[in-house]
């Protein structure tokens, strides 16, 4: 059996449908965001349905906490040991293939669908990205998108470069580090290192806590740092993701036109998805792929 999780944050609806949709082919887990309380009645539902659910964290963009939704989504789904294959998407995600056929295709194979870099050769908006986790940030407590939280990575940013912080020295932290897209496809064996090796590092959870976006560094640095699991990853995870600015979000919230470049994508999933501009396309891939 395989199993889905999904990271949600807003519009219960949406991802009830999702769940729905999935559930005769995989085992649904979700983790709402605590910030999204549900009503009785949708307890009820996700009950009825049979989908296992949790609420525990409260999410900030930015801070570790989607690594913790991460991390707990998996160690539920672990529980169950008839789960073989873990897939790892968000609330706003919607199959951009046949479902029946997103399980096969993880049937037959054990390979880590998942993207990875080497943090230190790359820069992202003029930073080096290796400064996410080898310096010190709080974006659990402040808000990284408002104004004030922009303005204090710039201003926290420059003072540690300034005074030398080498926060990976301080911990012990020899290992290279990795980076890539948090949405993942990984066997039980690799997530179970994986998880074990979390678990077993207080400082690389250390790091992982005061760091950056860490949700996206902490499985590509677990992996490639072994060369075995290594050797397992296709630095694909079968996404679509439409990099541009489109109804009032970036990267786009997708619609009706961009169902040719869906369809013709080759991926899994694809987002992000919304009730407000999005439903035509949903009910056009859901057609598409009966």
């Amino acid at each position: 059996m395989q199993a889905v999780l999904i990271i949600a944050h807003r519009d219960f609806e949406q991802v009830y449908r999702l769940a729905k949709k999935l559930l005769p082919t995989f085992n649904v887990y979700i983790h709402f965001d605590k910030k999204m309380p549900l009503t009785n009645e949708q307890a009820k539902s996700l009950a009825a349905s049979k989908i296992e659910w949790i609420s525990e964290v409260d999410v900030n963009w930015g801070s570790w906490s989607i690594g913790e939704v991460a991390v707990r989504l998996f160690k539920l789904a672990l529980l169950n040991e008839d789960n073989t294959y873990f897939h790892l998407i968000s609330g706003q995600d919607w199959p951009s293939a046949n479902v029946q056929d997103i399980y096969n295709f993880y049937e037959q194979t054990d390979k880590i669908y998942m993207t990875y870099e080497l943090a230190k050769d790359v820069k992202i908006a003029g930073e080096k990205i290796v400064w996410w986790q080898q310096l010190y940030y709080n974006y659990d407590k402040i808000k990284r998108r408002t104004k004030f939280g922009k303005l204090y990575h710039r201003v926290i940013l420059a003072l540690q470069l300034l005074l030398r912080v080498n926060k990976l020295k301080k911990l012990g932290i020899e290992l290279e580090i990795y980076h890539g897209a948090n949405w993942v496809d990984i066997p039980r064996d690799a997530l179970e290192y994986s998880i074990e090796y979390f678990d077993s590092h207080p400082k690389f959870r250390k790091m992982l806590e005061t760091g950056c976006f860490s949700d996206e560094f902490w499985l590509q640095t677990i992996l490639c740092n072994n060369d075995t699991y290594k050797a397992r990853i296709v630095a694909d995870n079968k996404r679509f993701v439409k990099w541009e600015q489109q109804n009032n979000s970036w990267p786009a919230v997708l619609d009706e036109r961009d169902f040719d470049v869906v369809v013709k994508s080759h991926t899994h999933f694809a987002r992000k998805f919304t009730q407000e501009f999005s439903m035509k396309l949903i009910e056009k891939l859901d057609s598409y792929y009966k």
